[in-house]
């Protein structure tokens, strides 16, 4: 049924991001691309991440039907937020009845300019809402910002005990998992994210895993940042799980599909961090292609010795720079005096910076390599601006990722993870120079597949139609 621009007027979508950077950009970009479609959407935030919000006046000038609400965190204003227990027990102590109470209002309110929602879309670390959507009978469709064949496998971790895969029996890391179709031939243990490295199955940390996948299908869709055409070989059974999934990735570049240029002056939109323009003043100066840009994401803590390690690994390279370091570079390496020549090298051929637009960055001319985590929105920026990796892999769906990147669409190398200076300065050799056009022209072609995807036409583009039909479905549909 063919929903008309009337209905998609009085369609809202409530939207909840897991309390993360990470997670907060990739919803924010699906919000404005709904918004763009003409439906209202409510964007709910912690309050302590609301107010970091970087181009809130900007977002809700292009954006008219884009709708901005915040609620307590319980935690004190100086608690670092990081992804662990106490995060995870504010989301169902204190978050869960604010937003609750939230929904309910909104519910009950009766406005012509916000109609009252229409289905609920959820971060899918934030189980809870299911919950709340079902006590409300509102619909609940899960988003989930982890890569689309990391949540497979942990949906396959129930077989893969019953199988006897788990927990390993033996030491040997290098053993291929067999239990999750559509991998074959791909994964191992070492792959595998940490919680599968205990001895018991009913290990907490295990079960907590396997409970927080299975939620997921009470979902009465699922929607990945994901390009259909990379991932079909598991999609295909993913299917059998889900009445719909949609996959609309990548979303940063389906949306400036859909907005155009204007997307480029929101490029900082859904950052909590303000990024440093001069970085982009010293990366017109580089020739271009030859600049490593380097960058562990949100999550990722860095030792002493590692950052010596990879600063060393970067200055002896003899290729430039440009390094993101959260905090003041000289605090993460203790009161110790900086090496003279640490500091000689980065001045002749580096960049230091707290924080920048990665879409921005990978997407200048001198950009020739990135050195990164794994994590998921990365690497499909990286991909999108058709930038090789190198892959140092650390925690959750960056494994996976990795191996992925690097083994079957072979547009990265993996560094190991216990790796000093020299392993680091032989990988971004290898990476700049020796493999570069072997590379390069692996990552042309993935890339070309993934911004084909967002045109007219594409997979992506034609999953974002469905799903804003859908969506206005449920507003017309009969009660």
């Amino acid at each position: 049924m063919l929903v008309t621009s009337m209905e998609k007027s009085q369609s809202h979508v409530v939207i909840f991001p897991f309390p993360l950077q990470g997670h907060i950009k990739p919803l924010l970009c699906l919000a404005e691309l709904l918004c763009h479609a003409g439906l209202h959407v409510t964007f709910v935030n912690t309050r302590h991440n609301h107010n970091r919000l970087a181009n809130l006046r900007a977002l809700s000038a292009h954006f008219p039907t884009l709708h901005f609400e915040s609620i307590l965190d319980g935690l004190p204003d100086d608690h670092p937020r990081t992804l662990g227990s106490e995060l995870l027990i504010a989301l169902k102590t204190s978050i869960k009845p604010h937003f609750k109470e939230l929904l309910q209002s909104s519910l009950k309110a009766n406005s012509v300019a916000l109609p009252p929602p229409t289905c609920i879309i959820t971060d899918g670390l934030v189980t809870f809402a299911f919950d709340v959507a079902e006590e409300l009978g509102l619909p609940v469709l899960s988003y989930n910002v982890p890569y689309a064949r990391y949540m497979w496998t942990c949906l396959c971790l129930p077989n893969l005990i019953e199988q006897g895969q788990l927990p390993f029996p033996g030491d040997d890391m290098n053993v291929e998992i067999t239990g999750v179709p559509g991998m074959e031939g791909l994964l191992r243990r070492v792959d595998l994210p940490g919680f599968c490295r205990v001895k018991e199955s009913s290990h907490p940390g295990l079960q907590f895993a396997i409970h927080e996948a299975q939620t997921q299908k009470r979902a009465s869709a699922l929607i990945l940042d994901t390009i259909y055409e990379l991932d079909a070989s598991c999609l295909s059974h993913m299917a059998n799980m889900f009445p719909k999934i949609y996959t609309l990735g990548p979303l940063h570049s389906l949306l400036h599909s859909q907005i155009g240029d204007v997307s480029r002056s929101l490029a900082s939109h859904g950052g909590l961090w303000k990024g440093d323009p001069n970085c982009m003043t010293w990366l017109d100066s580089q020739p271009t292609k030859s600049v490593l840009y380097v960058s562990f994401g949100t999550l990722v803590t860095l030792t002493r010795t590692q950052i010596i390690e990879f600063w060393y690994g970067l200055v002896n390279s003899g290729h430039p720079f440009l390094w993101v370091v959260q905090s003041d570079i000289t605090s993460g390496i203790g009161e110790d005096p900086i090496p003279m020549e640490l500091e000689i090298g980065t001045k002749e051929r580096g960049y230091i910076v707290n924080w920048v637009s990665q879409e921005e960055v990978l997407a200048h001319k001198s950009m020739g390599g990135f050195l990164t985590h794994s994590g998921w929105n990365s690497t499909l920026e990286s991909i999108v601006a058709g930038i090789p990796m190198i892959c140092w892999p650390n925690l959750g769906d960056h494994y996976i990722i990795s191996r992925t990147v690097c083994e079957k669409w072979k547009i990265g190398l993996r560094l190991k993870e216990n790796c000093d200076r020299k392993d680091i300065e032989t990988m971004i050799r290898m990476l700049m120079e020796f493999k570069r056009g072997e590379i390069q022209s692996s990552m042309d072609s993935i890339s070309k597949v993934a911004r084909d995807s967002v045109t007219n036409g594409g997979s992506s583009n034609h999953n974002l139609q469905m799903l804003i039909q859908d969506i206005g479905n449920m507003h017309a549909r009969p009660q």
